[in-house]
C-alpha cells in the first residue's frame, strides 16, 4: 500500500510538471494519469534508481566533511558541480557503477592525485610579528629603561642610564629571565620620589592593624571620605578591601571621621548591605555551567555586573581625575547607586530562590525571570522591567533553539533533558507515529516537564513537530517550502515590548508576540499535511468508504451484504464462518463503489458459537462477531484511529443485528388459512398484529440511526475537519464524532440496559416467525389428514374409489433425481432445525404464545420508551435531546 500510495503521489508530480493542465480540467488530468500509471506498471525492466545515487553522493560528502575532510569534501562538491550541465539519462548509472567500485574512498583518496593543495595551517602569531605591524620598531622610545643607582642623592646629581631593549630581546626566554626586577623606587622618579612614597606610606597608614585598649576591644581608627570611597566602590566592584571582609561585612575597627559612631556605622552597615545582595549574583556568575541554558544566562548576569562596573568605574573617575571641585560625600553616593542597584536586587532574589530550590530544573530560571519581570511592571520600576525583560528574552532565545529545530526540521537534541519532547526508543509503525513515537515529558506528579507560560503554545509546538516528522515519513518534507513564512518574527525585548505598549502586561506582549512566532512555524506544516491528506491520500474517499461499510449508507449494497449472511443463518449453514468466505460475499456486495482488496472480513472466535441452532435464533450470537475491515493508507489511520474503527463497529453490529430482525419478519412464509376453523383466523389476526408492531418497532430503529444519528453527524464531521487547524483537530473531531453516534444510538455504557432491551424486541422477532411457519406446518398437515379421513370414511363411496379419489385430490409428486432427494431432505431438516429452536415452546397451544410474545413485545416497549425519557431528564449530554426524541417516537406504539 505504502508504495502504492508514492507511485500514485509521485505520478501526480509527474504529470504535473510536463503536461501542466489546470486543476479544474480534471477529467484530462486523470486520463493523462491513467496512462502514465499504465506505462509504468507495465514497465518490465528496472533501472537504476537516481533518487537513491543522489542520496548516496550527498552521504559521501557529508562523511567527508563529518571525519574532517573538507578540502575533500569541497573538491567533491566543485566536481559534481562542474558535470551537471552535462547531466543525462545514462549519469546515474555512471555514478552508481563508480560508487559500487569505491572502495573507501574517505580514507584511501589523496587530494595531491588532484593536483589541489593540502591545507595549511595559519602561521603561529609572534610578537615580532606584531611589532613589525604596528611600527614598534621605529618608535624607539618605548624600549627605553630608566635605570637610577641606588646610592644616587640629588644632591650628587647623579646621571641617569638608559639602555634600548630591541624586539628579540624582549621576546626570548633569556631576555626575561636576565631582566633587572623593577621596585617602586625605580618608579620613583628624582628627586621628588622619596617624599612622594612618604606621602603615599602616611595615606595608607589607617590600614595598619588596630591596637587593642584596656577590655580587650579594639581601637577605633578614624578614617577620612575619600578612602573609605575607595573601599566602599571595591567591596561593590567585588574586589578585596580592608574595611570589608569576604562577606562584606564591615569591621568594627573603623570610623569615619567627623560624625558619631553610631552614625558611621549605620552609614557602613548600609554600604554592606548593597554588597551582600550583590555578592550572590558575582559568585554565580563565576560558576561554569554546562547547560546552554545555564550559560546563557551567567552571560547575562555577567553583561549586567559589567554594567555596574563601568557606572562604578566613573564615579571613581569623578575623585581620581579632578577637573573641578568636587565633594566627597559618601550619603550622595549611596543615593546615586541605589537605583543603580535596584535592578540586580531582583535578580539577587531570583539567585537567592534557585539556590534555595532543590533539583529545579535548567528552565526554571526562566520561570523566575518572568514571574519577576511581570511584576516589575506592576510596581512601575522601569529600570528594573527592562533588566529583566530583557534578560529573560534573550536567554529566552536559547530555548527557542530546540523548538525551532523540532517545528522545522522534526528533530530532536541528542542528550537534551529541557525540551519537552521525547522520543521512543523503539521504531514503531507508521499509522502510530502520531499518536505513540513522540510524547510529553512529564514530571513523577504529573506535571508537564516545561516553563509555566509556554503551557498554552504546547500543543501547536508539538503538532507541528510531528507534521514535519510524518512529512518526511511522506517524502513531502521540502513541500513546507511554499507556505514558509519568509522572516520569523523576532522575539528581543524591542519588539516583543515596544514603548507605545508600555502599559499592556508583560505576560499579554509576550504571549502575542510567541502567539505570532508558533503560528509562522505551526501553520506551514498543518497547511501542507491537511492538503496531503484529501489530494494525495484521499481522506474524503476513505471516510465515504467507511460510511459505507460500516454505517451501511449505500441500502442496496448494506442488505446484498446482510441478507447473504442471513441466507446462510436461515439454512443453518457454517459456511459464512469461513475468513474467506466472508470477505468474498463482503466484496462482491461493495464491489460496485469500493475496490475489492480494500475490504477484508474476519471472525471473532471469542463470540462464535458452533450451534447453528444458536446462531440462528438470536441476534446475540454470531452477528457480533463478523468483522469488517478497510484498507486505508497510514496517513489516513492517523486521523482515523483503531478506537474509531471499533466505535464504527459497534454500530455496523447494531445495524445488522436491527436488519436480522426486519429480514425474519419479511421473510416469504407460505401462509395456509384452514376451513372452519375460529381458533386458527384469530390467530393469524394476533400474528399479523404483532408482526406489524415489531416491524414498526425495528423501521423506527433504523430510520431513527440513519436520520438522525448518522445523517447529521456525517455531515458534521465533513465541516469540523475542514475546520481544523492541524492534525491533532482531525483526529479529535473524529474521535468526537465516533463517540457521538455511539452515544446517541444508544450504545454507551450508560444506556446498556436499553440496548439489551432492544436486542430482546429483535429476538422476539425471531421467535414470533419461527412460531407462525411451525404453525403453519403443522395447520397445513392437520387439514391435509382431515381431508384425507373425509373422503375415506365418505358413505356414498366405496372405498377402492374413495382412495382413487383421495389420489386424484392430492398432488401427485413429480418425477425426481438425486438432487430434488437432496432437495427435500434439506428442506427436511431445516424444519426440523427450526422445530428444534422453537422447543420451549411445545405443549402451548400457538394463539397462547403470541399472546405471551405480544406482552413482551409491550413490556420491552414500555421499558425501553420510560428509560429513554428517565435518562434523558437526567443526563446534562447533547445527546439526551436525542434519547428524548426517540422515545417520543416509541411511546405511539404503546398501547394505553
Amino acid at each position: 500500500m505504502a508504495f502504492l500510495a508514492q507511485l500514485g503521489e509521485q505520478t501526480d508530480e509527474l504529470v504535473d510538471a510536463i503536461v501542466g493542465i489546470p486543476e479544474s480540467d480534471q477529467e484530462t488530468r486523470n486520463i493523462f494519469r491513467e496512462a502514465v500509471l499504465r506505462l509504468l506498471r507495465n514497465h518490465t525492466y528496472l533501472r537504476t534508481n537516481q533518487f537513491e545515487v543522489e542520496d548516496r553522493l550527498k552521504g559521501l560528502e557529508e562523511r567527508f566533511r563529518v571525519i574532517g575532510r573538507d578540502a575533500l569534501a569541497d573538491a567533491f562538491h566543485k566536481r559534481l558541480e562542474a558535470y551537471e550541465p552535462h547531466h543525462n539519462k545514462f549519469t546515474p548509472d555512471v555514478f552508481h557503477f563508480l560508487l559500487e567500485l569505491a572502495d573507501q574512498p574517505a580514507q584511501n583518496t589523496q587530494l595531491t592525485a588532484l593536483d589541489e593543495p593540502e591545507e595549511v595551517p595559519p602561521p603561529k602569531l609572534t610578537w615580532r610579528d606584531i611589532a613589525r605591524e604596528d611600527g614598534w620598531i621605529q618608535e624607539r622610545d618605548i624600549w627605553l629603561f630608566n635605570r637610577h643607582s641606588p646610592d644616587s642623592s640629588d644632591d650628587e646629581g647623579a646621571a641617569e642610564i638608559k639602555t634600548v631593549a630591541s624586539v628579540e630581546s624582549l621576546t626570548s626566554a633569556s631576555s626575561v629571565d636576565g631582566r633587572v626586577q623593577r621596585t617602586a623606587l625605580d618608579c620613583a622618579f628624582k628627586p621628588q620620589g622619596e617624599e612622594l612614597l612618604q606621602r603615599v606610606k602616611e595615606a595608607l597608614s589607617w590600614r595598619q592593624p588596630p591596637t587593642v585598649v584596656e577590655g580587650g576591644q579594639p581601637e577605633k581608627t578614624t578614617i577620612t571620605s575619600l578612602p573609605l570611597l575607595r573601599e566602599v566602590l571595591f567591596m561593590l566592584s567585588g574586589l578585596p578591601t580592608t574595611i570589608f571582609d569576604a562577606d562584606c561585612n564591615p569591621s568594627s575597627g573603623y570610623q569615619l571621621q567627623g560624625i558619631s559612631v553610631e552614625a558611621s556605622d549605620a552609614l557602613l552597615n548600609s554600604f554592606s548591605e548593597c554588597g551582600r545582595k550583590l555578592a550572590p549574583l558575582r559568585a554565580f556568575s563565576k560558576r561554569k555551567a554546562q547547560s546552554p541554558l545555564l550559560q546563557v544566562f551567567e552571560s547575562s548576569m555577567q553583561k549586567a555586573l559589567g554594567s555596574l562596573d563601568l557606572q562604578l568605574a566613573s564615579i571613581q573617575g569623578r575623585y581620581v581625575a579632578i577637573e573641578e571641585d568636587v565633594v566627597v560625600s559618601l550619603v550622595g553616593v549611596l543615593n546615586e547607586v541605589r537605583p543603580i542597584l535596584t535592578p540586580l536586587y531582583a535578580l539577587s532574589d531570583i539567585i537567592r530562590q534557585l539556590q534555595e530550590e532543590r533539583n529545579t530544573h535548567a528552565f526554571r530560571y526562566l520561570e523566575l525571570l518572568y514571574d519577576a519581570a511581570g511584576m516589575a511592571q506592576l510596581q512601575a520600576h522601569r529600570d528594573t522591567y527592562h533588566l529583566l525583560g530583557g534578560m529573560f528574552l534573550d536567554c529566552f532565545q536559547i530555548y527557542l533553539k530546540p523548538i525551532r529545530l523540532w517545528m522545522e526540521e522534526g528533530r530532536l537534541l541528542p542528550g537534551d533533558r529541557t525540551f519537552f519532547v521525547s522520543e521512543s526508543s523503539t521504531k514503531l509503525p507508521l499509522p502510530q507515529i502520531w499518536k505513540s513515537q513522540f510524547n510529553l515529558l512529564r514530571s513523577p506528579e504529573g506535571n508537564l516537564h516545561a516553563p509555566r507560560f509556554l503551557k498554552p503554545a504546547i500543543h501547536r509546538i508539538f503538532t507541528a513537530g510531528k507534521s514535519i516528522v510524518v512529512l518526511k515519513h511522506m517524502k513531502r518534507h521540502a513541500a513546507t517550502s511554499k507556505y514558509r513564512a519568509t522572516e520569523e518574527p523576532k522575539m528581543d525585548f524591542a519588539t516583543v515590548c515596544p514603548d507605545n505598549l508600555e502599559f499592556a502586561p508583560f505576560s499579554e506582549l509576550f504571549s502575542s508576540a510567541f502567539d505570532a512566532w508558533i503560528q509562522s512555524k505551526h501553520h506551514t506544516a498543518a497547511a501542507t499535511l491537511q492538503e496531503l491528506l484529501y489530494t494525495s491520500y484521499g481522506l474524503s474517499q476513505s471516510l465515504d468508504m467507511l460510511e459505507q461499510v460500516y454505517l451501511m449508507s449505500d441500502g442496496s449494497k448494506a442488505d446484498a451484504f446482510a441478507s447473504a449472511i442471513f441466507r446462510h443463518l436461515d439454512n443453518f449453514s457454517n459456511s459464512w464462518k469461513d475468513r474467506f468466505t466472508l470477505t468474498e460475499i463482503a466484496q462482491e456486495a461493495f464491489s460496485g463503489s469500493i475496490d475489492s482488496y480494500r475490504i477484508f472480513a474476519e471472525i471473532d472466535p471469542r463470540t462464535v458459537v458452533h450451534s447453528a441452532i444458536a446462531g440462528r435464533s438470536s441476534v446475540r450470537v454470531n452477528l457480533p462477531a463478523i468483522r469488517l475491515g478497510c484498507r486505508l493508507n497510514w496517513p489516513v489511520q492517523i486521523v482515523v484511529t483503531e478506537e474509531g474503527i471499533q466505535g464504527y463497529q459497534r454500530i455496523f453490529t447494531f445495524l445488522l443485528q436491527a436488519r436480522r430482525a426486519i429480514s425474519v419478519l419479511n421473510h416469504p412464509t407460505k401462509n395456509f388459512h384452514p376451513r372452519g376453523s375460529l381458533a386458527a383466523t384469530g390467530s393469524m389476526g394476533r400474528y399479523y398484529m404483532l408482526r406489524t408492531k415489531l416491524l414498526w418497532f425495528c423501521d423506527a430503529i433504523v430510520t431513527y440511526l440513519t436520520t438522525l444519528i448518522l445523517a447529521p453527524n456525517t455531515a458534521r464531521l465533513r465541516a469540523d475537519l475542514g475546520d481544523a487547524g492541524d492534525v491533532d483537530d482531525m483526529i479529535r473531531a473524529h474521535a468526537d464524532f465516533v463517540s457521538r453516534i455511539i452515544h446517541e444510538s444508544c450504545q454507551g455504557a450508560k444506556l446498556q440496559p436499553i440496548r439489551d432491551c432492544m436486542l430482546d424486541i429483535f429476538d422476539l422477532a425471531i421467535k414470533v416467525a419461527d412460531a407462525q411457519r411451525i404453525e403453519m406446518v403443522r395447520l397445513e398437515k392437520e387439514e391435509h389428514e382431515i381431508t384425507r379421513l373425509s373422503v375415506i370414511s365418505s358413505p356414498y363411496t366405496s372405498p377402492v374409489k374413495a382412495k382413487a379419489k383421495f389420489a386424484a385430490t392430492t398432488p401427485k409428486p413429480k418425477k425426481r433425481n438425486d438432487e430434488d432427494d437432496d432437495s427435500d431432505k434439506e428442506n427436511q431438516d431445516l424444519e426440523w432445525n427450526i422445530k428444534q429452536s422453537a422447543k420451549v415452546n411445545e405443549g402451548k397451544p400457538h394463539h397462547v404464545l403470541l399472546k405471551g410474545f405480544h406482552g413482551d413485545f409491550e413490556r420491552h416497549l414500555r421499558f425501553i420508551a420510560g428509560g429513554l425519557r428517565g435518562v434523558a431528564r437526567a443526563s446534562k449530554e447533547q445527546a439526551a435531546v436525542k434519547w428524548d426524541l426517540l422515545a417520543e417516537m416509541l411511546e405511539v406504539g404503546i398501547k394505553e
